[in-house]
């Protein structure tokens, strides 16, 4: 199994040449994990950072995500081979389905089924989902085996840190990619977060993402300034504690800052 890199950039905003600038900086500072979708508009930026910046592209990890606009089978394959001409590198390295299909108006085998055929078509290496709860991983193992999906991509942060999901996703050995891991910059004022960074020398951000690296997730946090990207970056070497597990753990209360109506039944 290829391995993906636990500390990721997401690229939600990253549009026009400020936003590829701000890809290609965290690429400089050491990123190689690269998060983008069809439907953030920050295909071509992503592209355009890894070939700007000089770096092999098996270097870099490129994630994209198969928006629910495009899973009717008449669109899907064309949507894929669309994203992979707009980022421009060849392959892409993960390839998600962004949102499963409301109350299956698209249905499930047939997106499932094309995404396991982009795959076998040498579009991706890998495969996963994102925000699909336990019900539509159990289906979705049924339809294409066990240890097919490489993650699920979900909303996880320190206030919401998905237990019901999190616990199935480990009987399954199935690695979560946590997104919105610092709730919107909100961890950063966070006393309890505050209190253990300053322990490790480190930013409030850099311990929720220490923490949720530690509970086994892979994590994808978004920003265009440079300061936060080296901030974030610092979460690769701060190793916590049991105490410090425990408090960040206590601060779970199911906060969820993404929630569309097109959303699942969540588990948690």
């Amino acid at each position: 199994m290829v391995e993906i890199p636990k500390l990721g950039l997401g690229t939600y905003g990253r549009t026009g040449e400020n936003g590829m600038l701000a890809i290609l900086k965290a690429l400089e500072v050491g990123y190689r994990h690269i998060d983008t979708a069809q439907s953030y508009d920050t295909e071509a930026s992503v592209g355009d950072a890894v070939r700007r910046s000089g770096l092999p592209r098996s270097e870099v990890f490129i994630t994209t995500k198969v928006a629910d606009t495009q899973l009717d089978k008449s669109r899907f394959m064309d949507s894929v081979e669309h994203s992979l001409e707009t980022i421009g590198v060849g392959p892409v390295d993960l390839l998600l389905i962004h949102w499963p299909s409301k109350n299956d108006a698209i249905p499930f085998e047939d997106y499932m089924l094309a995404l396991a055929e982009a795959q076998r078509r040498g579009h991706t290496r890998l495969i996963g989902v994102s925000n699909f709860p336990g019900v539509l991983l159990e289906r979705t193992e049924r339809l294409l085996g066990p240890g097919v999906i490489a993650t699920n991509q979900v909303e996880i942060h320190p206030y919401m840190q998905a237990p019901k999901l999190t616990a199935y996703a480990r009987s399954k050995d199935l690695t979560l990619t946590a997104y919105q891991p610092l709730c919107r910059g909100a961890v950063a004022s966070d006393p309890v977060l505050r209190r253990i960074a300053d322990k490790h020398g480190v930013s409030a951000s850099a311990a929720a993402l220490a923490f949720l690296v530690a509970e086994g997730h892979l994590v994808i946090p978004a920003s265009a300034s440079e300061a936060n990207l080296r901030a974030n970056w610092q979460a690769r070497d701060v190793i916590l504690d049991a105490e410090d597990m425990q408090a960040i753990r206590a601060l779970h209360r199911g906060e969820r800052s993404i929630n569309p109506e097109k959303a699942p039944i969540w588990d948690d």
